[in-house]
């Protein structure tokens, strides 16, 4: 093999790796797009290189900014509250690197998420003591899930509003989403905009469905996958 060869191979595998990144985000952002707009549902089915696939329970999703995000933090507590962009980033920010691991089998491996702790955001609105669990609800309108205050109150429970050390984008529920480390990916709501406290849990989208209301990884759901902690 010549010298002009080996140089020229050399050159295009440096390019490649320079080119990466970029071409890594163009097909998250290419899929993301894709999976907002599509009715079918077939865009769930294809990984991007990052190794997510972009789930949704509605045809589109509207999109939030600074101005526009809202989060309310209501139900049985003392002092309800309403949160913006700006207000929630200034709160103190907890960076945690986990496994996310979806119930239909795929698993991203030491994936950052950074936020504020849900604990935090309980602690300041005060729990009544007859609050027992949480309801989340989203903008996209429809999907909801559930935790008990137990389980809410864990250090790896997280309103996320970074993934992979950069904002949450669209695509994976930004602005703000919530993350919770320990259980399957589908209780980490995307979109979130309401977090109510109630006297009882109150199986979100995908329970009333079936799937478990307790979704540990490794432990429900029939699944047998490494725990993510």
């Amino acid at each position: 093999m010549g010298r002009r060869i080996v140089l020229s191979m050399l050159g295009l595998g440096a390019a490649g790796v320079v080119a990466a990144p970029q071409l890594q985000r163009g097909l998250e952002s290419f899929l993301g797009a894709a999976a907002d707009k599509d009715p079918t549902g077939l865009t769930e089915l294809l990984p991007n290189g990052g190794g997510f696939r972009y789930y949704s329970v509605v045809s589109s999703v509207p999109r939030k900014d600074e101005s526009s995000y809202r989060l309310t933090v209501d139900g049985l507590v003392d002092r309800p509250a309403t949160y913006t962009l700006d207000q929630l980033r200034a709160l103190p920010q907890t960076r945690t690197v986990r496994d996310v691991q979806c119930v239909t089998g795929w698993r991203v491996p030491e994936t950052p998420f950074s936020g504020v702790k849900l604990s935090a955001l309980l602690d300041a609105a005060g729990v009544r003591p007859e609050g027992k669990a949480i309801r989340f609800t989203c903008f996209d309108g429809v999907y909801s899930e559930s935790l008990t205050l137990a389980q809410a109150r864990r250090d790896d429970v997280l309103v996320a509003l970074q993934m992979q050390d950069k904002p949450v984008s669209h695509s994976h529920g930004g602005p703000v989403r919530l993350y919770v480390a320990p259980m399957y990916f589908y209780k980490s709501a995307k979109w979130l905009s309401g977090i109510t406290v109630t006297s009882d849990v109150q199986p979100g989208y995908w329970e009333e469905r079936g799937y478990d209301v307790d979704a540990w990884v490794g432990r429900s759901n029939g699944r047998t996958d490494a725990p993510t902690v």
